[in-house]
């Protein structure tokens, strides 16, 4: 079937037992909200506990700029909570377009990390520091080590997916607290979404989708909406398709992206997480463009079928970063 034609009757012939099942009772995906943030003062030092929560850290903003003076501060506050650093100056016009997008999606994941901005032209020494040649320049900060995400302005949705792995990064780091605006508790994680999870079992997948990005539309940081849309993705993907055919098929033309692709998503469901990685982090290493930027989401998708505690997501996450940088 062609994936782009509307689907007229559920498919219920597709098995996805081979990936995670995330059905979480409403306290363990509280915590899991939690995977990393702390936050930070205006001056961009660590706050006080908030409210007893000795996750929290009280904080003014969670959008803050910083100084060569401020900065040491700065770089304890990410022992606590994975720091942005959006490296930008007052002529950037590219710099005028990413900033607003920056805080906005910062802002969103209601205080699981924070935003500190740093005027380059007014703090020469840290934009040597990090080695930027052009800005705007996102970097990010974890544990006092400087992360490098991307350079020039993105579009909102690659600006989300870097800051979900960088998220994922910090968590696998201890990096887990949060930051508490005015000593206020963190926005809570979305709630369940047993329509559309309904749909998904059924393998109405064109239903199960739409719910999804609708709750996202609502809550960008649902975390169970990611999950969710990230599965009906597979899902309709592999409709009528045979895993073994798409396998040998990208076997035999390895530098194919889109067999690639369709290759790891029937590794993934065949419980071979680890093939599909390598086979689509090898093609990244020799793509560029549109298709070095759709094999990128691709693992970023498949991360989420997985969840960020499954060894091959773990080990193919410091892979990617390899081969993005």
């Amino acid at each position: 079937m062609d994936p782009s034609q509307e689907s007229t009757q559920p498919n219920q012939g597709l098995d996805l037992s081979a990936v995670r099942s995330k059905n979480m009772p409403a306290e363990q995906g509280g915590q899991a909200g939690h995977a990393a943030g702390a936050g930070a003062g205006a001056n961009g030092a660590a706050g006080d506990q908030a409210g007893g929560d000795p996750d929290a850290v009280a904080v003014p903003g969670l959008v803050f700029d910083v100084d060569e003076s401020t900065f040491t501060s700065l770089v304890a506050l990410s022992d606590r909570v994975p720091v942005v650093i959006d490296l930008w100056a007052e002529w950037c016009e590219p710099c005028k377009q990413l900033s607003p997008i920056l805080e906005r999606v910062v802002t969103a994941y209601g205080g699981r990390l924070v935003l500190a901005k740093v005027d380059v032209d007014a703090n020469p020494r840290l934009q040597q520091a990090f080695g930027v040649q052009s800005i705007p320049t996102v970097v990010a900060l974890i544990k006092g080590q400087p992360v490098p995400l991307f350079q020039s302005a993105l579009p909102e949705p690659q600006v989300q997916a870097y800051f979900d792995e960088l998220l994922k990064l910090a968590g696998e780091n201890g990096v887990t607290g949060h930051a508490a605006v005015g000593g206020a508790e963190p926005e809570p994680a979305g709630p369940a979404h047993p329509e559309a999870e309904e749909a998904l079992a059924k393998g109405d997948f064109d239903t199960a989708e739409k719910l999804f990005k609708a709750a996202l539309a609502n809550s960008p940081a649902d975390e169970e909406a990611k999950f969710g849309l990230a599965r009906a993705g597979l899902g309709r993907r592999l409709i009528d398709q045979e895993p073994t055919g798409l396998i040998a098929a990208a076997d035999a033309d390895p530098k194919n992206v889109e067999a690639a692709k369709a290759a790891a998503d029937a590794e993934v469901v065949s419980g071979n997480a680890g093939s599909a990685f390598n086979r689509l982090i090898s093609l990244i290493r020799t793509t560029a463009g549109d298709e070095k930027e759709s094999l990128r989401l691709r693992v970023l998708d498949l991360f989420e079928v997985l969840g960020s505690d499954d060894p091959a997501v773990t080990k193919a996450r410091t892979a990617l970063m390899r081969a993005l940088f």
